[in-house]
């Protein structure tokens, strides 16, 4: 009698769990916006999610402590004309997001770490290139201030935020709409999937297509793609019978799948969420009520499925936390933050382990906060991997950092103006402040009156010195 083997693998006995009651956040009004997009980004320190506003489109910050009841009049993130359509947390400053809207703008905006009085209406840059509603948003990876958006206007623009303008357009690649993008580990390739079925390969400062597969899935509904930790494309669609699908490709040999199999016949589209250091790939379907998982790896059958997570809630969207942002002492691997129709619940999955050391085979030094290289850099041609921390005393995010803006003008030497106030502290009643958030203003506004008092120094002793110079 042949007894089955079972594979081994570290990862076989993950298990989903939803937070406790009092850990989920409740009373948001989640956007019921027809796009599938996640509809929630989250890192270390906050949770965003786009959310239901009147007249234009508005997302929610939220400190990851505020669990519990969020107040109705909680300040929204709000500049936007028409609904906002996907948000994104800038990997190297995690007090930036960036938001793109059906009012065919992306803004990106700077959080502070106190809790705002009033919405925040003023981003740090608007960014105005498309000529159609911006439905996908993505930072490279490695660069700073790259900002990557693709719009129904079927262009992919490539932004440096730092400077407000355009590093690449890539305008002649894709005939139809773009259903998602993604970048590869160091940001020097990008895997795009379009309504015309063809799954692309594309390094963007070429803007040239390296590879494309057409109808890697045979069905005509969205396709998703991300790349694996060994270059490898995962995708999820749908079969000509509508039947949902996955499947893994070599883009250096399209022709033939790694992996192809088939799933159910549920009509959401499924939200692949890949974490390369443990190479297991979670599928979020709009409309479900589960996650299921997969290990990727390089033995046959290639995508090996471990579990699924089930709840009784259909999810709206889904957030997927950083590496850095989970809890490394409860050997939790991934977390995810589910969308209901009112509320926003965390779902942890864990390794079960009986020790409570550091488990280094669960936890190799991941990508951190830092980029390894500037916009300019990567634009002339350098690529480089990320810069990685370890977890093994925990993460701590770093203080408040200023994204500064700087439109290239040489002539105009003055300082940069201070954002306008609205209402000034002492008109607004009293019962909207804190003692703490009174204190946390005030604090922000010395650092900036400061940083304004230094530049006015540094071009006082210019002045001087060009008088110097010409005396």
């Amino acid at each position: 009698m042949s007894r089955r083997v079972v594979r081994q693998s570290k990862f076989r006995h993950v298990f989903g769990q939803a937070a406790k009651a009092d850990q989920a956040y409740e009373d948001i009004r989640v956007s019921k916006v027809t796009w599938d997009s996640a509809f929630c980004a989250v890192n270390p320190k906050f949770l965003a999610i786009i959310v239901e506003a009147g007249g234009g489109g508005a997302f929610i910050v939220l400190p990851l402590a505020k669990t519990g009841r969020v107040d109705k009049n909680y300040p929204l993130v709000t500049g936007h004309t028409g609904p906002v359509l996907d948000i994104d947390w800038c990997p190297h400053n995690d007090n930036v997001i960036a938001s793109a809207s059906d009012d065919t703008t992306v803004m990106v905006w700077q959080i502070p770490d106190y809790t705002p009085v009033r919405n925040i209406t003023e981003p740090v840059i608007t960014l105005e290139g498309h000529s159609k509603r911006v439905g996908i948003l993505s930072w490279h990876p490695t660069a700073r201030n790259v900002l990557l958006s693709a719009g129904g206007d079927n262009v992919i623009i490539l932004w440096n935020v730092g400077t407000g303008e355009v590093l690449l357009s890539l305008d002649d690649i894709h005939p139809d709409v773009i259903h998602s993008v993604c970048w590869n580990s160091n940001g020097s390739l990008l895997a795009t999937t379009c309504k015309d079925k063809t799954l692309r390969i594309i390094d963007p400062r070429k803007s040239q297509v390296v590879a494309e597969r057409f109808a890697a899935h045979e069905g005509m509904r969205p396709m998703r793609a991300v790349f694996t930790r060994l270059g490898h494309i995962f995708t999820t669609g749908f079969t000509r019978m509508s039947q949902r699908e996955l499947g893994l490709w070599d883009p250096n040999n399209f022709e033939e799948p790694v992996a192809l199999q088939e799933m159910d016949t549920s009509n959401g589209v499924l939200l692949p969420f890949y974490d390369p250091d443990s190479s297991i790939v979670y599928l979020c379907g709009k409309g479900d009520s589960s996650i299921r998982y997969f290990e990727i790896t390089e033995e046959p059958p290639f995508v090996h499925y471990l579990n699924t997570f089930s709840s009784k809630e259909p999810q709206r969207g889904m957030g997927f936390m950083p590496k850095r942002g989970l809890d490394v002492s409860k050997c939790e691997i991934a977390r995810f933050y589910k969308l209901h129709e009112r509320k926003c619940e965390p779902i942890v999955m864990t390794v079960p382990r009986k020790s409570d050391l550091f488990q280094d085979d669960l936890y190799p030094d991941t990508p951190g906060p830092e980029p390894a290289l500037e916009a300019d850099e990567w634009l002339s041609g350098q690529d480089a991997d990320p810069v990685l921390i370890s977890l093994k005393e925990g993460y701590v995010p770093p203080k408040h950092r200023e994204l500064r803006v700087t439109k290239r003008n040489i002539l105009d030497v003055r300082p940069p103006a201070s954002p306008q106030r609205s209402q000034s502290a002492s008109e607004a009643p009293l019962s909207q402040h804190t003692l703490e958030t009174l204190l946390e203003e005030i604090k922000a506004l010395r650092e900036r009156v400061q940083a304004q008092e230094e530049r006015i120094t540094a071009l006082e002793n210019m002045l001087c010195e060009l008088v110097d110079g010409t005396d």
